[in-house]
């Protein structure tokens, strides 16, 4: 199961409302469709979200380069689950 603290944070960040109790496989699936959604449809909130994030232009750019052919909502998932961890676990060695 994905961590609550998380979802509750993706949740916020991007404006979905996913369950709490939602796993690792289930978690990446739902966001990439929306995402995807952004992608496709509201470009600007895609952005705005990436900025949230703290996503960085130059990275997310590179890595879409280097990884032609791959589902660019995929890429910028995986960014995101990645980024909003490592900004807990931040969180977490502060805390102590």
């Amino acid at each position: 199961m994905e961590g609550n603290e998380l979802v509750q944070i993706l949740n916020q960040k991007i404006g979905i409302d996913l369950p709490g109790n939602i796993d690792t496989d289930e978690l990446h699936a739902a966001l990439r469709g929306v995402i995807n959604d952004l992608i496709q449809h509201d470009f600007q909130r895609l952005v705005s979200v990436l900025y949230r994030v703290d996503i960085e232009e130059n990275k997310l750019k590179k890595i879409l380069k280097e990884q032609q052919g791959t589902d660019a909502a995929e890429i910028i998932t995986s960014l995101i689950i990645e980024r909003e961890r490592q900004k807990i676990e931040t969180r977490k060695k502060f805390r102590k």
